[in-house]
């Protein structure tokens, strides 16, 4: 019978540091009303924000529906690929969307790049038990990188994906730049899938733009479907949670 320790550890979009932060700040305004009655408005302010991303994260969390994968499939269902070869998951978090991968294409070889750190608390240890644990560690491989300069050489791989990274990737300025790396280590023919804010404008600009920059790029295929108009909770679909997101994917 399985029990908590042969139970992946996907971890959670939004971070319980953050919920505990929040918490804090709100805590320190009811104090404050005490003496001015006007941070009242400050702490239901912030109590406002700590009940959305609480439920956001149930949402996201395996017991609440485990928002996290559906979305990740929404990757996995757009990468027209045969499986044969080697793959890159850019920004893999602690794995899930890599080790979706190796579960979907059995030939595949994959590699999981991130960065980790920071406040989701993300490891290379955890990518390596979870894979561990769906049985598809000696496919899987992870490594610390950046996704801005990836330890790569042109072509290195015959697909790529990656799901909700290029806008967190701190060390660019010009998130385009980021897409064009991920482009730049698939092969000739290869095929990739990116998940992203793909539909925020002040990131990446009008889609048909977007899209005519990639092909400019010498890019044989590109589409890019709109996914936030999967069936999310209403709640969800607010431009800086799932209400801008699509994927870009096609081959090289």
């Amino acid at each position: 019978m399985n029990n908590a320790t042969n139970v992946p550890n996907y971890g959670n979009w939004v971070s319980a540091r953050r919920l505990y932060a929040l918490a804090a700040v709100a805590i320190f305004f009811l104090a404050l009303a005490f003496v001015f009655l006007a941070a009242l408005a400050g702490a239901a302010a912030f109590i406002a924000v700590l009940g959305y991303l609480a439920f956001a994260r149930y949402k996201f969390s395996l017991r609440g529906g485990n928002l996290q994968a559906q979305v990740r499939d929404l990757v996995l269902w757009h990468l027209d690929w045969d499986g044969r070869g080697q793959a890159l998951d850019i920004g893999c978090g602690n794995g899930l969307l890599a080790i979706g991968v190796a579960k979907k294409f059995p030939n595949a070889r994959v590699t999981g790049i991130d960065y980790w750190g920071g406040a989701w608390g993300y490891s290379q240890r955890a990518c390596e038990r979870n894979a561990e644990i769906e049985g598809v560690a000696e496919r899987v491989t992870f490594k610390r990188a950046s996704a801005s300069s990836m330890p790569f050489d042109d072509g290195s791989f015959d697909a790529a994906v990656s799901n909700l990274v290029f806008h967190e990737v701190g060390d660019a300025r010009d998130k385009l730049e980021v897409l064009r790396e991920a482009l730049r280590v698939v092969k000739k023919g290869g095929a990739f899938a990116f998940q992203d804010l793909f539909l925020l404008k002040r990131v990446y600009g009008d889609v048909d733009d977007l899209l005519e920059t990639v092909r400019s790029w010498g890019v044989t295929s590109v589409e890019f479907v709109d996914t936030s108009k999967a069936p999310f909770p209403k709640a969800l679909r607010l431009p800086f949670m799932l209400g801008a997101i699509g994927v870009v994917h096609g081959r090289k």
